[in-house]
């Protein structure tokens, strides 16, 4: 019997996003500046609304998704623009699950496969230690530290930038 040192993931589905159909839940899963900060940095104001995101959904060259779940229902987001994933969010009551990991496996086989990338950078806050786990648990490493990049609610943040190559075929 094989074991792993994670469970093995759920199966995800990747849709395009649409913020016509999927904007008012991802907009319901960001309740505050600080979140909205957490998930997608300085390039949104709050409060986040129809006109950003479709904005964002239109950038040439960002690919957007909606992850749903094995019965249909949406429980994550993803992006890459260029060679940079980003905006990756579960939905709140569907944290902790493995969900996650589930997602930012399939944007990665999805870039390295279908988008033919070769490679996949990042950015993620220093206090996201969830995140960086399943990053680095994907093979991902920190190529530079940026510190105190962003000031939220007087505290300064830092941040991870992370870089991983495709597989060598």
């Amino acid at each position: 019997m094989t074991t792993h040192p994670h469970p093995l993931p759920p199966s995800l589905t990747l849709t395009p996003y649409l913020p016509a159909e999927d904007g008012s839940l991802l907009r319901s899963w960001v309740k505050t500046p600080t979140e909205l900060m957490t998930w997608a940095g300085p390039s949104f104001t709050w409060p986040l609304d129809d006109a950003q995101l479709a904005a964002y959904a239109a950038e040439p060259g960002r690919h957007t998704w909606t992850a749903l779940s094995p019965g249909n229902h949406r429980i994550g987001h993803a992006s890459v623009a260029g060679t940079r994933l980003g905006r990756v969010l579960i939905a709140p009551e569907q944290r902790a699950l493995g969900l996650g990991r589930a997602l930012v496996s399939q944007v990665v086989d999805l870039c390295f496969g279908e988008l033919g990338l070769p490679e996949i950078s990042l950015g993620v806050w220093a206090h996201n230690t969830a995140a960086i786990r399943i990053y680095e648990d994907l093979g991902f490493r920190t190529e530079q530290i940026l510190e105190d990049v962003e000031k939220v609610d007087g505290t300064p943040w830092t941040a991870h930038q992370m870089r991983l190559t495709a597989p060598t075929r």
